[in-house]
């Protein structure tokens, strides 16, 4: 029973303000119970917990923090609010953190290093994960409801990759964990007896994850997952705009067992707050973060002091490349996800495209309609297939740039405003998916991370010369490749500056292989093997026989 119908049946019109994000939605005598609830208790006297995404009539709900396995508010009361970004309605206001629930949370975590957690070995561990894994997917549905309503993003993306994605996560990295090698050496020595050298790994200690608002669950897992995995402790800080999946996932580790003070989650936003004094704390030992480069440098120089650790996903100015032979329908197929999906907000998307002459034409005529097709909406429509920006804030960041791309004199193909919606949709952070060509190689359209559902399409006449175009950027993160010859294909991904590159593909993943990217996308490696030597410290043990 879903919590209006819970106020329905208790003859109350709106949910008292003691009722905060917790526990899941389970109503009735049982509900009751479980809470330690005398079913004839007052309303009013009632903590009911609930997930991000109900409240009664309209009602707000809260988000709070979760330390040492409670949900706790914050002590100096402050908070601010939570929209959705596809009708600008109010979801509700999340805790501010100040520093006293920031030490809490680093202080639970410290602790628990020593606590139980400390005993559990690699299979315990995995046993865990697992379990964490199989709950997600028991409560799928108020974890796509809460992303849903964080994001604006359609149910079918949600549901049928960013969520599951969440829940992968810590299985991969359950399965990982029981098979990441160590090293050993037989050492001669001068008395001839020889000796024995073997490495040992061991947890790398408080894990401090600040994570993004673009794939809220989804990024902040696959940090959490790893960590875990290896032993150590977290303190996440989730994006001030998406606070609700980190703050549910508090629920699943309770159900499961992980120990009090292994997840924490401290609400609040980035600069002079939360994330600021949770990457400078001398209690954290590692920061990993997804998002902007210039937070990713802000968070280096906290990170310096102390010597800590830093994995950085950053941004990117990541660039298509379509040859001429390319199976047109599947590279329109692909490259119109690579743009689009997530309303463009995806570190992985392209921004950049570079279409062989003979093609070029053909190329964007087809691109554009099939993006043409689009339909923005209400995301709980099924026949919605394109989701807002995450605030007005970034909204008016991105028709920023829409306007300088008119300024620079381009060819507007396809969009290059504010759809016209019913509302209360017309309150949403809506752009138009747009598409550019024409534009001069210096602006910085091209240059620039927009971060939305656009791109600028150019046509090139060589291999060459796509290389230095592709390359003529600060960023290394991704391309794809689109090309029958798959000779020319090894040539052009060995010469194209980036982390990742995909051939006649785009976003497909195999979490064993290395994430990340070059110059200023980021520092470090993620997936497999790579996320374990982060999230461990490796030890030699030296044996003389």
């Amino acid at each position: 029973m879903a919590l209006p119908a819970l106020c329905a049946r208790l003859q109350i019109s709106a949910v008292p303000q003691d009722i905060w994000i917790g526990a899941s939605a389970r109503v009735g005598q049982a509900f009751m119970v479980k809470l330690g609830i005398d079913m004839t208790t007052s309303v009013k006297s009632v903590n009911i917990v609930e997930p991000a995404h109900t409240a009664c009539s309209g009602e707000a709900v809260q988000f709070r923090h979760f330390i040492d396995g409670e949900y706790v508010s914050s002590a100096s009361g402050e908070s601010f609010e939570n929209r959705r970004p596809h009708d600008g309605t109010l979801i509700g206001h999340v805790a501010s953190a100040g520093q006293v629930e920031v030490d809490t949370a680093v202080a639970a975590a410290r602790a628990a290093l020593t606590g139980p957690w400390a005993g559990y070995s690699q299979e315990d561990r995995a046993e865990l994960l697992r379990a964490v894994a199989d709950e997600i997917s028991n409560r799928f549905d108020e974890f796509v409801e809460a992303e849903m309503a964080d994001t604006g993003q359609p149910r079918s993306m949600m549901a049928h990759a960013f969520v599951p994605r969440g829940a992968a996560n810590f299985k991969a990295f359950a399965d990982a964990v029981k098979n990441f090698p160590t090293e050993s050496y037989q050492t001669s020595t001068p008395d001839g007896a020889g000796a024995i050298n073997y490495a040992i790994r061991k947890p790398k200690g408080v894990i401090a994850v600040i994570s993004p608002w673009n794939s809220p669950f989804l990024l902040m897992t696959w940090k959490v997952a790893p960590a875990l995995a290896c032993g150590n402790t977290v303190v996440v800080k989730p994006s001030e705009e998406t606070p609700a999946t980190a703050a549910l996932l508090g629920e699943v580790m309770n159900s499961v067992g992980i120990p009090k003070g292994v997840y924490n989650v401290v609400q609040g936003r980035g600069p002079d707050a939360a994330g600021e004094w949770l990457t400078r704390h001398p209690g954290v030992d590692a920061i990993t973060f997804t998002g902007e480069t210039r937070t990713g440098e802000a968070i280096m120089k906290a990170a310096s002091n102390g010597l800590r650790d830093v994995s950085f996903e950053l941004g990117g100015k990541n660039a298509g490349i379509i040859f001429a032979d390319a199976d047109l329908d599947a590279a329109v197929d692909g490259i119109m996800r690579s743009v689009f999906l997530n309303c463009g907000q995806v570190c992985l998307g392209t921004e950049r495209l570079y279409v062989e002459r003979p093609l070029f034409d053909k190329f964007t005529q087809a691109l554009a309609a099939k993006v043409s097709q689009l339909r923005p909406g209400d995301p709980m429509d099924s026949k919605t297939s394109f989701g807002p920006l995450i605030s007005q804030e970034h909204r008016a960041k991105v028709l920023g740039y829409y306007e300088k791309a008119r300024a620079d004199g381009a060819n507007i193909v396809l969009g290059g405003g504010v759809p016209d919606l019913p509302a209360p949709l017309s309150d949403g952070s809506w752009v138009e998916p747009t598409i550019w060509t024409g534009l001069p190689a210096d602006s910085a359209i091209l240059h620039e991370e927009i971060f939305g559902p656009c791109c600028h399409i150019a046509p090139f006449d060589s291999e060459d010369e796509v290389v230095a175009l592709a390359n003529d950027t600060e960023y290394g993160l991704a391309t794809s490749i689109w090309t029958r010859d798959l000779s020319r294909a090894h040539r052009m991904a060995d010469r194209v500056n980036v982390g990742i590159t995909w051939i006649n593909s785009w976003f497909l993943r195999d979490l064993r292989t290395p994430f990340g990217g070059v110059g200023q996308s980021g520092i470090g490696r993620e997936g497999g093997v790579h996320s374990m030597e982060f999230y461990s410290e490796l030890r030699n043990i030296c044996v003389k026989l």
